[in-house]
């Protein structure tokens, strides 16, 4: 009888020791959004100069290679010339690169990368196959009919937490529509 309470009692201090640390409120947010979302936008460039037209999108949501093909056609930026001065123009290439979806650790972005061929160089976030596929049960009326939404590219129009890179479909309410649950 010692002898089973002993070993219980090994077995139970062992189990005890092996429990994870507690999370903080502030890790907890942080683990929560790895692996639901991507890195928020941080650049207070980036943020100024970008958001100034669209949502300043989240750099995880595409490759370096997309964001560099981006950043060297901002004279003709989707119809609009976005050129900036070469000292803003630095400063957001490298925030960019250094937070892109290849560089991520984030669920989110590496499921895009994985959904990307090594040689595609999508310029759109709505281009990619990831993006596209988690948008496709949605009826074309609820976004390219929407006078309130217009395209997936239109983030922050259903996802109410886009800029701080949460995606997750709690967060999801379409205007005219309302939440969204696939």
């Amino acid at each position: 009888m010692k002898k089973t309470i002993l070993i219980s009692s090994t077995i139970l201090t062992a189990c005890v020791l092996m429990v994870p640390v507690v999370f903080s409120d502030d890790d907890r947010r942080e683990y929560r959004q790895r692996s639901v979302g991507v890195a928020a936008a941080t650049s207070p460039a980036y943020k100024e100069e970008c958001s100034s037209c669209h949502m300043a999108y989240p750099p995880g949501l595409l490759p370096e290679r997309s964001w560099k093909k981006i950043m060297a056609g901002l004279e003709t930026h989707f119809g609009d010339n976005a050129e900036i001065d070469a000292e803003s123009f630095k400063k957001i290439s490298e925030f960019l690169a250094k937070n892109s979806a290849d560089k991520s650790d984030y669920r989110r972005s590496q499921k895009i990368m994985r959904s990307l061929r090594a040689d595609d160089v999508p310029i759109r976030i709505s281009e990619t196959p990831y993006i596209k596929k988690e948008h496709d049960e949605i009826p074309e009326k609820l976004i390219k009919y929407n006078d309130k939404v217009k395209s997936i590219a239109n983030c922050n129009a259903c996802h109410s937490k886009a800029e701080q890179g949460l995606y997750d479909e709690d967060g999801v309410n379409i205007p005219g529509f309302g939440r969204w649950d696939d």
